[in-house]
């Protein structure tokens, strides 16, 4: 009963969190004038890939492995099958050709690049993931840097909100944020144990889809409001943070050695990732 309670207070407070953390960090990037894809792609797909990064490395530090690499390939599929298909269907999403010839692609290899690492000793070791912080790094710096310089071109806006709203939440949300990550993998090891389900199982089913209902509610939104760029960026980004940055802290952290269902998690992955950019570079 209690990790049923953890579970949903933990969850409550990941959507909470996230979605304040969003609204500030969106608030912040829009003063500077940054374009849309670019805000789906980093502010917008980091903030709502906050709770992943919470449980990942809460998971990790925790040494519930899989929990955190389940957590990342769940969300992943979530945010291609669930997040896209259902923004979709509310309002037919046109990809820009940024999205379809860069950011896209990078995303799947960099879901290659983690099934190596797999299966090359079904393990990923702390170099490894450092690799993937690395290509973060650079993946960002690349996004970041012409659009900066291309800022002026930008309509500049705050939003309507303070500067003291904006730094409330910002602060609340991460710490929302980070509770709630902590409380939802004590609920779901817990739960896991509780019903005889492993590890594994959780993180890829109610782990995964509780921490990707922030990228579900902002696409769903930003695809009502015609704002494609944010929609598909923020699924593009989020699925590129969660290997590169969330899987490369959480493995710096503490080395994940995995089972083979893993893999083929992976290659799931990559295939639909390749099957829904095809309709949409047409």
């Amino acid at each position: 009963m209690i990790s049923i309670l953890l579970l949903v207070v933990g969850f409550v407070l990941l959507v909470w969190g996230a979605d304040q953390f969003v609204s500030g960090a969106s608030a912040v990037a829009r003063k500077l004038g940054v374009p849309p894809l670019v805000i789906g792609l980093t502010i917008v797909a980091f903030g709502t890939s906050a709770p992943e990064l919470a449980v990942s490395l809460t998971a990790a530090l925790k040494g519930a492995n899989e929990i955190a690499v389940g957590n990342v390939l769940g969300s992943n599929i979530f945010n291609l099958l669930a997040v896209a298909g259902i923004s979709a269907i509310l309002c037919p999403l046109a990809a820009s050709k940024e999205l379809t010839r860069r950011d896209w692609p990078i995303s799947i290899i960099a879901a290659v690049l983690l099934g190596v690492f797999l299966l090359t000793g079904m393990r990923i070791s702390r170099i490894e993931g450092l690799i993937l912080l690395a290509c973060m790094a650079v993946l960002l710096y690349s996004q970041l840097k012409p659009a900066l310089k291309d800022r002026s071109n930008v309509e500049k806006t705050d939003e309507h909100f303070k500067t003291w709203q904006i730094i409330f939440k910002i602060v609340f949300g991460l710490t929302a944020i980070v509770l709630g990550g902590d409380w939802s993998v004590d609920g779901a090891t817990g739960l896991a144990r509780m019903i005889g389900l492993s590890e594994t199982v959780i993180g890829l089913t109610i782990v995964a889809i509780g921490t990707s209902l922030p990228e579900l509610v902002t696409s769903i939104m930003a695809a009502r409001r015609g704002e494609n760029d944010i929609a598909l960026g923020n699924v593009i980004g989020s699925n590129l943070f969660n290997i590169l940055f969330i899987l490369g802290a959480s493995t710096a952290i503490n080395p994940i050695t995995v089972q083979f269902t893993s893999v083929l998690d992976t290659i799931f992955l990559i295939l639909i990732s390749i099957i829904f950019l095809l309709p949409a570079w047409k």
